[in-house]
């Protein structure tokens, strides 16, 4: 596949030209660089049952359009997921709900349960990828320079471990002024740069009145 190993546990692949994820990389890989590829697809389970020891997984400047990770049981210790520079139009986090009276009616998933950092800039993204609260470790989410219009009081629902939030070179013309009200974690920045913005809104700044909160509201249109 031309993939080089670094150590026994680091693997890179990038500028290698593959579509696919090599089927002989080691489950006991740590560190996967796929980046700058012509990869369309990716998916969690693709053919492997064996749980993966990923914990940083590089799938940057590919051309990958739609991903779905809701397949994802197979990477429990993933902490890092780089997706930027894609073509992603759809990222589906969401489970669809089981059906009453089924054997997983009332159970709560979660999908990689370790991700600490998600990040899903220059890409096509129109709103926020539904269902973050999902990702119950996620520290870290990057979505600047996508398409994405406005924020919705359910886009952030249940990310009690937030610290971050990277929105800048978006379309934003409209925050829910309890976009942001319960990240108590929220402490680093919400980065709202270079979007659309024409009227400051008072109720997300009393929301995101956090110790050490820094916002970025610079470049809008107000």
């Amino acid at each position: 596949s031309g993939c080089r190993w670094g150590t026994e546990f680091s693997v890179n692949c990038s500028f290698t030209g593959i579509s696919t994820i090599p089927e002989d990389i080691s489950q006991t890989a740590v560190t996967a660089d796929f980046s700058y590829n012509n990869i369309k697809t990716f998916m969690c389970t693709d053919g492997r049952s064996e749980e993966w020891m990923l914990k940083h997984l590089n799938l940057s400047n590919n051309l990958i359009s739609e991903l779905s990770l809701t397949t994802c049981r197979n990477l429990p210790v993933l902490e890092t997921l780089n997706l930027d520079g894609n073509a992603i139009h759809t990222l589906a986090l969401d489970i669809p709900t089981p059906a009453h009276g089924s054997q997983t009616y009332g159970k709560v998933h979660h999908l990689l349960p370790a991700l600490k950092v998600l990040s899903v800039e220059r890409n096509y993204l129109h709103r926020v990828p539904r269902g973050l609260g999902l990702l119950q470790s996620l520290q870290t989410v990057r979505l600047s320079s996508n398409g994405i219009g406005q924020i919705d009081p359910s886009d952030f629902q249940n990310c009690s471990q937030l610290k971050d939030i990277h929105l800048q070179n978006n379309k934003i013309t409209k925050i829910h002024p309890d976009a942001f009200r319960d990240l108590n974690k929220l402490q680093v920045v919400v980065d709202l740069r270079e979007n659309a913005l024409a009227t400051p809104s008072p109720q997300i700044l009393i929301s995101l009145n956090f110790f050490r909160l820094e916002v970025g509201l610079s470049n809008n249109a107000w």
